[in-house]
């Protein structure tokens, strides 16, 4: 059944109220777990604001069915998201071996059954379940990875936040039509850095 745009936005707001943000952050921050504010989860990274992991799900506009890529697992909380609309299949990609063991955890200790997660590199995004309805990134390179813009299937949509480290990122709406991308901006974010893989480093999928 299609869903048009209002049942999809009702949709994300859903799943935002049943997810438990505070189960996705360390104990020391569960004060602050519904403060509309990013928060520390380790390792240099962080778990968004709720209004911009909002925003970003709306911005996929998915349908039931659609393959979702996330590169970022992070806390797992943008993945429980997704995974909570109930409809799509969501494949997560985190680069630090201990995020992705916690967030991997996390989401079987809360039922969810349509996420799969891997630990490795996500730049090149992961390749045998291509091609992807939609692609979201949580962390900011400073250019479009070109493997993810080829793992997106035609009509797929890639939301993700470019710029330099250390300053106020665009976050950036693609849509593929046969072999172009075309670009809407959203706004102004702020995001973590995009981490590549240090040498040698196995991957893992859990």
């Amino acid at each position: 059944m299609h869903k048009t745009r209002e049942s999809y936005q009702a949709d994300v707001r859903r799943a935002m109220r049943r997810v438990p943000r505070h189960k996705f952050i360390p104990l020391n921050y569960a004060a602050y777990a519904d403060a509309d504010a990013p928060l520390p989860i380790g390792y240099g990274q962080t778990i968004s604001q709720p209004m911009l992991v909002g925003v970003m799900t709306e911005q996929l506009d998915l349908q039931p069915g659609d393959k979702v890529l996330e590169i970022g697992t992070g806390s797992g909380y943008q993945t429980a998201i997704l995974a909570e609309l109930g409809y799509v299949e969501v494949y997560s990609v985190e680069i630090i071996p201990e995020l992705a063991e916690q967030a991997a955890a996390r989401l079987q200790a809360l039922g969810y059954t349509n996420t799969h997660l891997r630990q490795a590199d996500g730049y090149a995004g992961w390749e045998e379940h291509a091609p992807y309805n939609a692609i979201i990134v949580t962390a900011a390179p400073d250019h479009l990875p070109p493997p993810l813009a080829n793992q997106l299937a035609d009509g797929g949509r890639l939301v993700i936040p470019i710029g330099p480290p250390g300053e106020s990122q665009t976050l950036w709406k693609f849509v593929k039509q046969g072999n172009a991308l075309q670009a809407d901006e959203i706004g102004s974010v702020a995001f973590v850095p995009f981490t590549r893989k240090p040498p040698g480093q196995n991957t893992l999928t859990v």
